[in-house]
């Protein structure tokens, strides 16, 4: 979507150089256009006596440029601890829900962002460091339509310095927030030094990586009409029933889907990966790697011997392979099931029960910022993990015989389990499948 005449359009204006360049273009382009152009400042409630700078630098510009100010102050330490979330995810969410709501209640009909080239190149960077699939990797969206108007990133193709240089030739200054400088922070990192490392290798490595989000993002708006024509012919509600037709759980929160194996076994490989992934998010569960992986290793012609045939990829989502089907199945807290007490261990932070006391610590040269819990529980069907020195994951009950644990105690069993993957077990010698940045610790119970 493009500017048009008449348009009200929020400038979200935080001081810095390129949001005070976004709103000094856009004003200056305003006429041409026909923009009504406003200002959007959010005070965080952090960094203080700065940010109160921040504020009064932002009202000044705006009265200076005879424009409408908007502000709205948020705590966004209070709310990061209430979600357990990190100060910049939270700040983020409170940005964003404050914009919708501009756009909600009609004050104006788009909000611009001063994203830029190099936001972008960080953020495809930060998202393969993360593990992103190819959506993860379309980084940064140019216009994000939300249930009222739309967010543009008019800025998205510029360079930072770029924009630095325009605004000291029209002698406009701009505020500098010290917290980009703070690299105990995993994305100022990125900035001051992996990109200019990769810039030795490739100048233009920011016009890259922003050239792979643009490619990303094509392909996944390909990908999602196709599979929007695919999956309905391919998924079946509720499971298959003796004499023919389907049932529905009647279980308040209970539901589930069916995809014939045959079918998905038909499927090229890629394509196969797309729809179990699609089937899932349907659920509201975005699968990862190893996951998505487990469930195209359950539709397989002639499963291992081991490989379970009904496992759960996250909480209260399981996948279950029947002879002619894999279904889907999602099951609320209260539903019966096998799944097992789980505790939420924040890290860095200790945990305690199930007769131990687990210490989490970063791992030197790791970041806790965006961090998910661990989370402290005993064993439930379909658990794998690696032990040290061996090839591959093995079914827990595998491990337990090889290590000789009699099956009462098996029930109780402590073991450690961070996004989906078993990292730690009492007195097993675990190999996580990919690098854990925390370590574990023992204290007594």
């Amino acid at each position: 979507m493009s500017l048009r005449a008449g348009m009200r359009l929020a400038v979200a204006v935080s001081g810095g150089a390129d949001s005070v360049g976004l709103l000094r273009k856009l004003h200056e382009t305003a006429p041409e256009i026909g923009l009504v152009v406003s200002v959007a400042h959010v005070h965080h409630g952090i960094r203080g006596a700065e940010a109160d700078e921040d504020e009064r630098f932002v009202a000044k510009l705006a009265e200076d440029l005879g424009l409408t100010l908007s502000v709205n102050r948020v705590e966004a330490t209070v709310v990061a601890r209430e979600k357990k979330q990190t100060l910049e995810e939270a700040a983020r969410e409170l940005r964003y829900a404050w914009f919708r709501q501009l756009l909600s209640q009609g004050k104006v009909d788009a909000v611009a962002t001063a994203h830029t080239l190099d936001d972008q190149a960080e953020t495809v960077v930060h998202r393969l460091l993360r593990g992103a699939w190819t959506e993860g990797l379309s980084g940064i969206h140019p216009v994000v339509q939300c249930s009222t108007g739309v967010i543009l990133r008019p800025f998205l193709n510029a360079r930072s310095e770029a924009i630095r240089a325009w605004l000291r030739e029209i002698g406009q200054a701009w505020r500098e927030d010290a917290t980009n400088s703070d690299t105990a922070h995993t994305r100022n990192r990125i900035r001051h030094e992996l990109l200019p490392r990769l810039r030795e290798f490739n100048p233009r490595i920011a016009e890259q990586l922003a050239n792979m989000a643009i490619i990303a993002r094509d392909e996944e708006s390909f990908w999602d009409a196709e599979l929007a024509r695919m999956l309905p012919g391919l998924m079946l509600p509720g499971k298959p029933v003796r004499g023919g037709g389907r049932s529905v759980s009647t279980h308040p929160g209970e539901n589930s889907v069916g995809m014939e194996v045959e079918r998905l076994r038909a499927l090229p490989t890629a394509l196969r990966r797309r729809v179990v992934r699609a089937a899932a998010k349907r659920f509201g569960c975005a699968l990862n790697f190893e996951q998505t992986e487990r469930l195209l290793r359950m539709c397989r012609e002639d499963p291992e011997p081991t490989e379970a045939r009904k496992q759960e990829l996250a909480t209260g989502f399981w996948a279950e392979r029947s002879p002619r089907e894999l279904r889907l199945v999602v099951k609320p807290a209260d539903a019966p099931n096998d799944a097992a007490a789980r505790v939420e261990a924040m890290i860095p932070g200790e945990v305690s029960g199930l007769g131990v006391r687990l210490r989490l610590k970063i791992a030197e040269g790791a970041s806790s910022e965006g961090m998910s819990p661990a989370f402290l529980r005993t064993p439930k069907a379909g658990d794998r993990a690696r032990i040290r020195y061996s090839r591959g994951t093995k079914p827990l009950k595998e491990i337990f015989e090889r290590m000789q644990v009699e099956a009462e105690e098996r029930k109780t069993w402590p073991l450690l389990e961070w996004e989906g993957r078993i990292v730690w077990m009492k007195g097993i010698d675990i190999e996580p499948e990919a690098e854990v940045p925390f370590v574990v610790g023992i204290t007594p119970e």
